[in-house]
């Protein structure tokens, strides 16, 4: 087990190449043992959501201003996508990196989600507009997970493919692994969902109350207040 200070951040979490990823003050920061790189941009108001899927071209979104910037790996900005700017009528809620030089968007204007291809500035609804609310989504190159007001899980591929994956039990964080398992917290005790076994494990874990997770490479970080601790565990 591994033990980092944590100084007043949100954790967002870390890739495999060593770095660690907050945002403090609206600050978004990427760190290492080594060095430290850091971005903002004052004018577009609050950070919504930090995607680095693709550790080399990282994607900030703005909901505010509903705006997209890529960064690359040393966190200087590639591109600045206003989406109104191309089409009025996306309204993004909800972003990622998808494959093929594409972003994943939920539209909050029309309930659909689309991929946007960021070098042509061309979109494509896929799948059919969602009838419940979102609670959370999150997406990886091939797949756009989204869990809804009734806690079913879903995920939709790049070609349009709906699939229903679990219905899923309360909870306060979650962390989708793959469309296979996830991570949920509920009143401070964390639990692993296998859905391909439809078993639900407790993750024994030292600390009794915890502000976040992050799950990768079996690699566990814990997030309290103070400092993160990575444990080395295999998801069951």
């Amino acid at each position: 087990m591994e033990t980092k200070e944590l100084e007043d951040k949100i954790y967002i979490g870390f890739d495999g190449l060593g770095n660690n990823y907050y945002i403090k003050d609206n600050v978004f920061t990427k760190q290492n043992e080594n060095q430290k790189w850091e971005y903002k941009n004052v004018p577009l108001g609050k950070i919504t959501a930090v995607d680095y899927v693709n550790p080399l071209k990282i994607v900030v979104f703005y909901e505010d201003f509903n705006t997209i910037i890529t960064l690359d790996n040393q966190l200087n900005e590639i591109q600045k996508l206003n989406l109104f700017d191309i089409d009025n009528s996306i309204f993004a809620s909800k972003i990622g990196m998808a494959s093929q030089n594409q972003f994943w968007i939920y539209n909050a204007l029309t309930q659909q989600i689309m991929l946007f291809d960021y070098l042509k500035n061309t979109f494509k609804n896929i799948g059919n507009p969602i009838q419940e609310s979102i609670k959370y989504t999150q997406s990886d190159f091939n797949n756009f997970y989204w869990i809804d007001e009734i806690n079913n899980w879903y995920a939709i591929d790049i070609f349009g493919k709906v699939t229903l994956l679990a219905n899923i039990p309360p909870f306060e964080k979650i962390q989708i692994i793959d469309n296979e398992k996830l991570l949920f917290s509920s009143e401070n005790i964390l639990y692993c969902l296998n859905n391909k076994i439809k078993t639900i494990y407790e993750i024994e874990i030292v600390e009794k109350s915890f502000q976040n997770y992050y799950y990768k490479d079996q690699i566990l970080a814990i997030f309290t207040n103070q400092e993160i601790k990575n444990y080395k565990i295999k998801l069951p």
